[in-house]
Order: C-alpha cells, then sequence, then structure tokens
C-alpha cells in the first residue's frame, strides 16, 4: 500500500515530513486528463479542426498543464537518493507518494495579481503551476522510512532499500 509523505516547512531549515489522509491519486489523475482533454480539443477547434495533428494538440495541452520535473537518482547499497528541481514551489503545495517499487511528485501552486487604479481593479490575472512525475525504481524500497526535504527549490529525497527477505528452509510434510 502506498504511503503519502507531505512535506512541511517548519521554522527551521529543515523540512517535516507528515502522513496525512491519503488523496486518491486515480480522481487527482481523472481531473488533470480531463482538464487537458478540454484544453486539446480548444486546441483542435483553433487550428480549423483539421484532421492528423490530434497528438501535437494532445502534447501541447499537456505541457500547459504540467512543467517537467528534472531529477538526479543516485543509488547506494542501503537506499536511493533522489534530487529534483521544484522552484517556486512551498512545501506544502508538495506532495510525494512513496511505493514499494516507486514515488510519485506532485505539486501545485497558484498565485494572483492584481492591480489598481483608483479603487478599481484595471488588471487581474491568475497564474497556475502544476508539476507531476513519476520515478520506477529498480529495487524495493522501505517506504515508512523515507524522508524528504525542500531547499531552496530542491526536493530531497532519501529513500531507503527494503531488507532483503532471507531465505528459509520449510519442512515437507
Amino acid at each position: 500500500m502506498p504511503t503519502t509523505l507531505t512535506v512541511h516547512r517548519g521554522k527551521s531549515s529543515k523540512a517535516a515530513i507528515q502522513f496525512p489522509h491519503i488523496q486518491n491519486l486515480f480522481e487527482d489523475m481523472e481531473r488533470l486528463t480531463e482538464r487537458i482533454s478540454k484544453r486539446a480539443f480548444s486546441l483542435f477547434q483553433q487550428r480549423g479542426g483539421g484532421e492528423g495533428r490530434d497528438w501535437d494538440d494532445w502534447f501541447k495541452a499537456e505541457s500547459e498543464f504540467l512543467k517537467a520535473v528534472p531529477v538526479e537518482i543516485t543509488e547506494s547499497d542501503q537506499s536511493f537518493s533522489i534530487r529534483a528541481e521544484v522552484p517556486g514551489f512551498k512545501a506544502e503545495e508538495l506532495t510525494v507518494q512513496v511505493e514499494p517499487d516507486g514515488v510519485y511528485i506532485r505539486g501545485r501552486s497558484e498565485s494572483r495579481r492584481e492591480e489598481k487604479g483608483k479603487g478599481v481593479v484595471t488588471y487581474s490575472e491568475v497564474f497556475s503551476n502544476e508539476i507531476a512525475r513519476h520515478i520506477e525504481l529498480p529495487a524495493m524500497i522501505d517506504a515508512s522510512q523515507s524522508e524528504a526535504k525542500l531547499s531552496d527549490g530542491v526536493l530531497q529525497l532519501t529513500l531507503p532499500k527494503s531488507a532483503p527477505s532471507k531465505a528459509v528452509n520449510i519442512k515437507v510434510a
């Protein structure tokens, strides 16, 4: 069963990990796919609805909603270390879901900007940023011992490998 880790920054420079209620990944992905689908259809209509560029529309829409998360993965005998670049995100906007064979990093942020002139809003804009990245690992990890830290736009994950099961002799009856 997956464990969801949410990174929260306290008063110190270190981040603490809390285990909130597990979010439904499938519902999140369904909502995101719906948003991408609507945008892809809008792009399809804007270019006159011609056949043959459906995937171009989909990939363009997807790139508008999801930003790439560059990662660096290091493996030792005892653990995996993942360094993910997530500039502009606060700790409370990131969710890291750790499974026995992989990690899913999600982030969503939104900010507003308004310009007022003589008490009237003359310009208003909402900025939204969303990231998602799934990383499959070549060995099983101990999700309950995983750690996450956020510092200067870099998410550092430490994922200890789970102890390999030992061979056991079984008596044949």
